[in-house]
């Protein structure tokens, strides 16, 4: 199945008592442009994330926005400096036995001194945090496959479509350039006719100009060419991604074709039917700049 360059996927998950949401969204471009967006203590995880897009998606510029919140993490310790504490515990006792003063120390009081209690931020496991940004980034990313092959099938089917308006078209003017020939061929009959009178005409001459003019606006090559064109690409669509560059190039060639035709044609009708055609594969080259 194809897929669109456009999309939105989103997932969450907690590890160490940290919430993770993992949010992600694309537009077009012609190369893959990753942005990874994360809380500047977390960019450890930058590399994880950048690895899990680049497994999903080939083109197109996309935003990873992922969100911390660390307020249920616990990751606060209280240390206690033992040294500094039974200097403390030392030094009061010695006041105490030294000035026959009361010892009432409590566990209270000497937590109270200065230095005693430190509060500290825990050391954050970087490798299982990272592990688990990237699982939750996996899981977003296959949401977001979703939603792009949804979007994939719509592009296929409108361009399937538009297809067989072209075939149409094709049929059209094959059936068209034979009847500019006879058409020629009379009006040629006619001019001469009226020039040199029914005694003078050369039926060879007629046939010999006629023939020039048949190979002139021949367009049997074109007409092959772009229903081989056609050929292939529903074959591409109906197949997987990535294919957007591999369309956008034989849609050039349908274009390079259409233009060869109209250029050769000299037939108001077929005119006609070249300008629909040529706006048909325009609206297919619009289409496929979704395509990944």
């Amino acid at each position: 199945m194809i897929k669109s360059m456009t999309g939105y996927g989103s997932a969450k998950g907690t590890v160490e008592g940290i919430e993770i949401t993992v949010e992600l969204k694309s537009v077009n471009n012609r190369y893959l442009e990753p942005s990874i967006r994360l809380p500047r203590s977390f960019i450890f995880a930058e590399d994880a994330v950048k690895s899990a897009v680049q497994s999903h998606i080939s083109r197109g510029k996309v935003d990873v926005f992922i969100t911390m919140d660390t307020s249920q993490a616990g990751d606060m310790a209280v240390r206690v400096n033992e040294p500094l504490l039974k200097g403390y515990i030392e030094a009061i006792r010695h006041i105490s036995g030294e000035y026959a003063l009361t010892n009432d120390m409590t566990a209270m009081s000497v937590a109270r001194f200065p230095d005693v209690l430190s509060v500290e931020k825990k050391d954050m496991d970087a490798e299982a945090i990272s592990k688990a940004i990237s699982d939750i980034a996996e899981r977003a990313l296959q949401d977001f496959d979703v939603m792009r092959l949804r979007e994939g099938e719509k592009l296929r089917d409108d361009v399937l479509s538009r297809l067989g308006v072209i075939e149409k078209l094709v049929s059209t003017v094959e059936e068209k350039a034979p009847e500019t020939v006879k058409e020629y061929r009379t009006r040629l009959e006619q001019k001469m006719t009226e020039v040199l009178g029914t005694a003078g005409i050369e039926e060879s001459r007629i046939l010999a100009e006629a023939a020039i003019f048949a190979d002139h606006i021949a367009v049997d090559e074109e007409t092959v060419r772009l229903r081989s064109h056609i050929a292939q690409l529903k074959t591409m669509i109906k197949g997987g991604s990535p294919i957007g560059r591999k369309i956008d190039f034989l849609v050039q060639e349908f274009n390079r074709e259409a233009n060869t035709i109209g250029s050769k044609c000299q037939n108001s009708e077929i005119a006609h039917v070249v300008v629909e055609l040529k706006s048909e594969i325009e609206k297919i080259r619009e289409q496929i700049q979704n395509i990944e």
